[in-house]
């Protein structure tokens, strides 16, 4: 049985796939890392640039102010809170001192200097040092801070260069976005890719199911087809386990054969000594040979069943079996009053031998004209899971539910004034069994006794 978890065609998609979204999500990541970084490292470097003319322009003027003599060009460093701001500090001691001069952008506010960050400048004295922090209106600042010592009166001091990084976030977010969607739609293209390519992979598989399944349904004997170097042994495989299963079913139904004709022939003369002699000893070897003859009968008909079971391919129309039962019957029971009538589905196939479906049928119509007052009806109908129901009903007197389960005993005899042996309905079930099958009695909509076998099938 084929279940969603052991589908080895979902396997395969599903793992190509789950790889796949993995593999696209780590690149996409990437990709937006790499160029988060390379926004900062751009942004450092204008920052940079900025700090680096404001020390190389520095001077003291007549109030005591640091100010650069040829100020950043960009306007937003002269209009209020704009996102750019420059800073001049004066170093005291092992902290940041007061502030020396500022861009006119930062309107009295200072960009707050960072311990951590002010450290890394002293110690890396004249080199940039570069942190994140809150500035005026609480912007998001990227903010570069570059120690250094200028000459004659003006000392050392602590440039500071900040702009407001939050364009900068925004382009990073632009570009995931846009590399998520590009990513998305190249791994559902990635995704079909996937799907027919395990497809065009795993055809010569279906292809095999399919050969498989048609020797299965008797419509061919062998697995046929041209298949790929790695399913060639396979076949053969198959092939051989299928005239492997022949040749047993041959030497089965030859082994049933010898017997029968073994056991028949003893039983056969027997028969004939006593049938002219009406002694007691004759009477009762008469009685026993008859019950021997019957034993016989039903045990090699249930070998014969086993085997044909067996044999994988074996098939047999209903209809043309439904239609000579009821033929005969009608023939046979017309002088009673009794009719038989069919009502079955078209193109239904029964899987197993004709004469097991026969013999199955036959008793059970054959048992129902016995008991009917006037009318059988058999039925037939497709159902699910490739199974196929046939229905016998009558119009007699019935059976209640103790009746019914003592009536599928073999020998027993709910009436002994009706002609019969008893073993009618467990034929009935064993050959039904031995096909996978079962037989179940319930109440006819005639009035009478229903019997319904269940038994491997489909539609054609």
């Amino acid at each position: 049985m084929r279940t969603r978890s052991r589908s080895l065609f979902r396997r395969l998609v599903l793992t190509a796939t789950v790889w796949t979204l993995v593999a696209l999500i780590a690149v996409a990541l990437a990709l937006t890392t790499l160029f988060r970084n390379s926004v900062v490292r751009t942004l450092d470097d204008r920052l940079e640039a900025v700090a680096l003319t404001v020390i190389a322009t520095a001077e003291r003027d007549s109030s005591g102010q640091v100010v650069p003599a040829q100020p950043p060009l960009d306007s937003r460093y002269n209009r209020a809170f704009q996102g750019r701001y420059w800073q001049i500090n004066a170093i005291d001691g092992g902290q940041p001192g007061e502030v020396l001069g500022e861009s006119q952008s930062l309107l009295d506010e200072v960009i707050p200097i960072q311990p951590g960050a002010f450290e890394d400048a002293l110690d890396a004295f004249g080199q940039p040092v570069s942190y994140n922090t809150k500035g005026p209106d609480d912007q998001l600042l990227r903010v570069v801070i570059q120690a250094v010592e200028l000459p004659g009166a003006a000392g050392r001091i602590l440039v500071t260069a900040a702009e407001d990084r939050r364009p900068a976030d925004a382009e990073v977010r632009r570009f995931a976005f846009v590399s998520i969607l590009i990513f998305l739609v190249f791994g559902i293209i990635l995704g079909a890719g996937v799907i027919v390519q395990v497809r065009i992979g795993l055809a010569p598989v279906f292809k095999m199911r399919d050969a498989v399944a048609e020797v299965r349904a008797g419509r061919s004997e062998r697995v046929e087809g041209n298949f790929p170097v790695e399913l060639q042994p396979l076949g053969v495989e198959l092939n051989s386990l299928l005239d492997h299963s022949r040749e047993v079913v041959e030497r089965a139904r030859t082994h049933v054969g010898n017997l029968a004709h073994a056991l028949k022939t003893p039983i056969a003369v027997l028969l004939n000594e006593t049938s002219g002699d009406d002694s007691e000893l004759s009477s009762l070897v008469r009685r026993q040979t008859e019950t021997m003859s019957r034993q016989v009968d039903h045990h090699l008909r249930r070998a014969r069943a086993a085997a044909h079971a067996k044999a994988i391919g074996a098939r047999c129309e209903v209809s043309s079996v439904i239609d000579d039962l009821t033929r005969t019957l009608n023939k046979i029971y017309a002088r009673q009053s009794k009719s038989v009538s069919a009502n079955y589905e078209p193109d239904l196939v029964f899987r197993g031998e004709r004469q097991d479906l026969e013999e199955m049928v036959g008793n059970l119509c054959d048992n129902a004209c016995k008991w009917a007052y006037s009318q059988v009806r058999v039925t037939a109908r497709a159902g699910a899971e490739d199974k196929i129901f046939l229905k016998v009903e009558d119009d007699g007197p019935g059976m209640d539910a103790a009746q019914r389960k003592n009536a599928l005993k073999r020998g027993v005899r709910l009436d002994e004034e009706t002609p019969g042996t008893g073993l009618g309905l467990s034929i009935v079930v064993d050959l039904a069994r031995v096909y996978g099958g079962e037989l179940e009695l319930g109440v006819s909509e005639l009035g009478g006794l229903s019997a319904e076998l269940i038994l491997p099938g489909r539609q054609r």
